[in-house]
């Protein structure tokens, strides 16, 4: 329970471009935040993606002391922080608690060797019930049997194996705790029940991975331990502050924008491009692929996701936006504005250019050897065509994934909560409006997977009776865009008679270009 003079929350919200420290009131207003821009990833090989595991923390301990010169004395005046970050990045520590190797992020794209197989009657098991492809894939996937292969001695002295928010919450208090709401990977977890998976469990031969391995669970809102003496000297958090368990940053997202219920449907345009709804029952949206764990104990994400979604974004600058970046740059304005003045003149539909964004492969949808593809091009189009198209290209992919999770749940989406970097734009907003036939309203801030910590926090430490209130009190719609009629029109043709065939007219010809390049490996 708070002090009645402590009255402010603290995040910290350690994503892929950047970790911030961000102070909220009890009404979900930030008062301060700092950022630490962070280098996504290193690359020693091709489709590699790893970072130096202390670097993290250095990225932590730099926000919390750019905060502390901004808030002077208010830092008294923090009753509690949590934790929020990006999801599936895996840190391998000794009997020190120090890193053994870089951590291999979520963005690394390695698969495991060939595998031996799993063994006590489990393989004829899963042929029995027709899964051993899907368990095939999850055993490639996961980083830790690529580790026990190929860095045997590593995976020896692998004392504990944590996703990036057990590794920050150790350094943090000192203890090998993390939440069950941060647990998304290739890991022993049961997503249905929220914990370890039981020891008799697929999962553990499967992965390699032994339950002493692992850090212990706290669901969000429950204490998950203290800032210990050590972290405090380096962060200047107060020693002894509570740390309040949240969620992955995708969860604290969806909380953060107001979404509670499955009418809502909450849009994420990060890195990696979600929708998402909050459910209180167990619902798969793809057959076979888990529901996360939502930032409310006991509740889940219905999620689609289209992997390095908004990510395409950053490719388009880097490939053909040189002109803006170096304006940008020249007048001290976000690329993004100018990216903004491409759109203008550029009818919705990008006069008959229709992309499909699966330009990195999924484990569903698409399958894996998907790719993307562009249709349609003319001597008309310009790069504003290809930057329009991108944008609707996404938003088409996004609103299939609500489809298919309103086809599974019985509930129809009526309302949209848009967050991530890409809802900053007007632009964006509306052609999203457009193409899904819903109004799109931005959260007031945009800091909302932090948000959506500070909530964790304000329940946790007894601020707010339960979830609903503190949503309620500390969540509110910003600016709202209406769909346009005749765009609306125009989208829903194009996504009926044009992109929803394009994926099963175009897949034969993607295997057939995996099978003559190898590329995607399968």
């Amino acid at each position: 329970m708070k002090n009645a003079d402590q009255d402010l929350l603290l995040a910290i919200d350690n994503g892929t471009q950047s970790v911030r420290a961000l102070l909220f009131d009890l009404q979900g207003n930030i008062l301060a935040k700092s950022r630490v821009e962070l280098e996504p990833y290193r690359a020693s090989h091709p489709g590699w993606a790893e970072q130096d595991v202390e670097y993290y923390w250095r990225g932590v301990c730099n926000a919390c002391q750019q905060l502390w010169l901004e808030i002077g004395d208010d830092r008294q005046r923090i009753a509690g922080m949590a934790l929020t970050t990006q999801r599936a990045t895996v840190v391998n520590l000794d009997a020190s608690g120090e890193p053994l190797r870089p951590a291999i992020t979520w963005l690394d794209q390695r698969r495991a060797p060939e595998l031996p197989p799993v063994g006590y009657g489990w393989d004829a098991l899963f042929k029995l019930v027709g899964q051993a492809g899907m368990v095939r894939y999850f055993r490639r996937e996961a980083e830790s049997n690529w580790i026990r292969l190929q860095q045997p001695d590593i995976w020896a002295r692998t004392h504990k194996y944590l996703l990036l928010s057990g590794y920050l919450s150790y350094k943090l208090c000192g203890q090998y705790v993390d939440s069950s709401g941060c647990q998304v990977g290739y890991i022993p977890f049961d997503y249905r029940h929220q914990r370890w998976a039981t020891r008799l469990s697929w999962k553990w031969p499967a992965t390699g991975i032994g339950p002493a391995q692992l850090p212990a669970l706290c669901p969000p809102g429950s204490l998950l331990g203290r800032v210990s003496q050590q972290a405090a000297r380096e962060t200047g958090l107060p020693a002894g502050l509570p740390i309040i368990a949240a969620a992955a940053d995708k969860a604290c997202e969806i909380i953060g924008s107001g979404c509670l219920g499955p009418e809502v449907g909450a849009i994420s345009y990060g890195t990696t491009a979600t929708v998402n709804t909050t459910s209180g029952k167990y619902l798969e949206a793809i057959p076979r692929l888990p529901a996360y764990p939502a930032a409310i104990p006991g509740a889940y994400c219905t999620e689609i996701q289209v992997f390095r979604g908004f990510w395409m974004v950053n490719w388009f600058k880097q490939q053909f936006g040189t002109p803006e970046v170096e304006e940008a740059r020249r007048i001290g304005v976000a690329p993004e504005v100018l990216f903004d003045r491409l759109l203008e003149g550029i009818p919705a539909g990008s006069m008959g250019l229709v992309l499909q964004p699966y330009w990195t492969p999924g484990v569903k949808v698409p399958a894996p050897e998907a790719k993307g593809a562009i249709v349609g091009f003319g001597d008309v189009h310009t790069r504003g065509h290809i930057y329009r198209a991108i944008l609707e290209g996404l938003a088409y992919a996004l609103r299939e994934g609500a489809e298919r999770i309103e086809k599974r749940s019985g509930a129809r989406i009526t309302s949209l909560r848009v967050s991530g970097g890409g809802s900053q734009s007007d632009r964006v907003m509306q052609v999203t409006a457009d193409v899904f036939g819903l109004p799109a309203e931005r959260p007031h801030t945009y800091e909302t997977s932090g948000l959506g910590a500070a909530i964790d926090a304000a329940v946790g430490l007894g601020c707010y009776p339960d979830f609903a209130t503190a949503v309620a009190n500390m969540t509110r719609p910003g600016r709202r865009f209406e769909p346009d009629p005749a765009n609306r029109a125009l989208y829903e043709q194009l996504y009926q008679q044009v992109y929803r065939k394009m994926y099963g007219r175009l897949s034969p010809l993607y295997q057939a270009i995996q099978r003559i390049t190898g590329y995607p490996a399968p």
